[in-house]
């Protein structure tokens, strides 16, 4: 099973970026669909974005669509989440997931994942 480190969390103003990186160790990456998750104080965890094992199909939630951009570097085992023209309501930790196969079908269903990582704090101020 694949472990999973975020970073690149932090506070910012409305209207800034953000690059999350999350880091994979203990299987072959590329083998891997990933997936971004977030999770806002008493709100449900959802879906952010989803990408296939080489990078060629991708997926996102309507909010974020024009505005984050997932990708991933298999050499260097890690996906990445540009988040740009950020909104307060972007404020949640966010997840990095791993589903143990090379395309999901519905990047959106946390049941795919069988591998998340601790979470990155992103806030931001109106």
């Amino acid at each position: 099973q694949v472990q999973l480190v975020e970073s690149g969390g932090g506070l910012v103003q409305a209207g800034g970026a953000l690059r999350l990186s999350c880091a994979a160790s203990g299987r072959t990456f590329s083998n891997y669909a990933m997936g971004w998750f977030r999770q806002a104080p008493g709100k449900e965890r959802e879906f952010v974005a989803g990408i296939s094992g080489s990078g060629g199909d991708t997926d996102y939630r309507d909010s974020v669509k024009g505005r984050f951009t997932i990708s991933r570097d298999n050499a260097k085992n890690t996906v990445y989440l540009e988040m740009t023209s950020l909104k307060p309501e972007d404020s949640a930790v966010y997840y990095c997931a791993a589903a143990p196969t090379f395309w999901l079908r519905y990047y959106s269903d946390t049941a795919n994942y069988n591998a998340w990582g601790q979470g990155t704090q992103v806030t931001v101020s109106p």
